[in-house]
């Protein structure tokens, strides 16, 4: 019996490094931002301006040199609420957000509005253009909201000048609407769709980026599940009714049409259409069946947000009550539980995982911010509470249920991976054993090989 516990505990040890296969690149105690001067800053914070405890990451993105954060007005004292750090400053791992395009995009203009009010979740597309999802709400955490009609802000990255920025018509916006997370279908650049979903409202908006117009679809795939709205993130208990949430593109098939993977915020199923049935609101209404349920993640398995690598067509998705961030390669015929790989999980490092992204050179970016304690608690000023994780794609998915490496090569890794871990126990345990670590190495390899199959 020993000699399996071993093995047991050999395996355990192996799934546990399955589970931290991303680095954190940046943490930070508060966000700071990068005022013009010393003085502007400390006026900031004496006019509550800037209140640091109140500002809270919520969205990423990845385009070049540049690291996009934003940081909804959900209280006072948020100074810019789309901000960018440069990845090439390696001088921190704290760096302070600069706001984008400029300052004076996150100040009143001379129609008494912001060019930018409160965003939660951006995308910049293969055209060059950075796509920002305004849900145009200020203090919504707080009993004095205000609130401006929710918009769609493009700007190209190039000359980070604005393109457009397109309002939704009243018609589309109801009186409990929140509009959280964006996806962007970029296949051709003048004909590109945005994907907008209402948490609040369930609807998905679409935007036509050709007409520069807009169409409300719903569907019951977008409601919470009444029996999914219960959640715990470290010890706080709390109800949430967020309906559509997540949402992921694949990349195009034959003829130009990518599937929209998507989840309600408060559920424990996963949902998918083709985006045929989108780009047109009567097609969406005359094909009611073309939304498919793909199956469940399993019990306590509510995700936020969730991205779609395209070359691999893995889906990558945030699993909040159990602080861990989790795929499904959209190959795989059945969406089960035994399907799905966990990347990273740890009740730390990664609670609340809030935002994921791919960027174009293959990396995967996690961003955690411990959004619940932070709205029902508060925050220890002390500690390191927002953090930024990222991997290249193939070594996220390395050695889970997502791993699109050939079979063999996985063996071999696995195989590798147990030595490793064997030789360092074999040292602790006796420093001269060196010797037969390898031999033992591989025999713990078929063991415990054959003991999974057994089991």
């Amino acid at each position: 019996m020993g000699g399996i516990k071993t093995l047991v505990f050999l395996h355990l040890v192996y799934i546990s490094t399955c589970m931290e296969q991303l680095d954190i690149i940046y943490e930070w105690k508060q966000l700071d931002f990068q005022f013009n001067t010393p003085e502007a800053r400390q006026q900031a914070i004496d006019s509550g301006t800037f209140i640091p405890e109140n500002n809270m990451p919520m969205g990423l993105e990845i385009h070049g040199d540049r690291l996009f954060i934003t940081v909804p007005r959900w209280r006072a004292g948020v100074p810019a609420s789309l901000t960018f750090v440069n990845l090439k400053d390696n001088s921190t791992k704290s760096p302070k957000l600069i706001p984008y395009p400029s300052w004076a995009s996150h100040s009143l203009g001379s129609d008494g509005k912001p060019e930018i009010v409160s965003p939660f979740r951006i995308r910049a597309d293969k055209c060059n253009r950075l796509w920002v999802l305004d849900n145009g709400k200020i203090g919504n955490l707080e009993g004095n909201a205000t609130k401006f009609p929710p918009s769609i802000i493009i700007y190209d990255l190039k000359t980070d000048m604005l393109l457009r920025k397109y309002t939704f018509p009243e018609d589309q916006v109801k009186e409990d609407s929140g509009f959280a997370n964006i996806a962007v279908e970029d296949t051709d650049c003048d004909k590109t769709y945005a994907y907008a979903g209402d948490l609040g409202k369930p609807a998905i908006v679409v935007y036509s980026w050709e007409k520069n117009e807009s169409w409300r679809i719903e569907h019951h795939f977008f409601h919470p599940d009444p029996l999914a709205c219960d959640f715990s993130v470290k010890g706080h208990n709390f109800s949430w009714t967020d309906a559509i949430f997540g949402l992921g593109l694949s990349a195009p098939n034959a003829d130009n049409f990518s599937t929209l993977y998507f989840h309600p915020m408060a559920s424990y199923n996963e949902f998918a259409v083709s985006t045929e049935y989108l780009r047109n609101q009567s097609i969406a209404d005359e094909n009611f069946n073309a939304f498919r349920l793909l199956g469940s993640r399993g019990p306590n398995a509510q995700s936020s947000a969730s991205f779609v690598d395209p070359r691999t067509g893995v889906l990558f998705y945030s699993l909040v009550n159990l602080n861990a961030v989790a795929c499904w390669r959209t190959t795989n015929k059945e969406y089960s539980m035994k399907n799905q790989g966990r990347i990273y999980m740890d009740d730390v490092k990664m609670i609340y995982p809030t935002d994921i992204k791919v960027d174009y050179d293959e990396n995967l970016w996690v961003l955690s911010n411990r959004m619940p304690i932070w709205m029902y608690s508060k925050l220890d000023p002390n500690d390191f509470n927002f953090r930024v994780f990222s991997a290249p794609v193939l070594q996220a998915i390395s050695h889970t249920a997502c791993d699109v490496t050939p079979r063999h090569d996985i063996l071999e890794k696995f195989a590798n991976k147990i030595k490793n871990v064997t030789q360092k126990i074999a040292n602790k345990i006796n420093p001269s054993s060196a010797v037969c670590a390898s031999s033992f190495s591989f025999i713990s390899v078929l063991l415990l090989s054959s003991f999974i199959l057994f089991m």
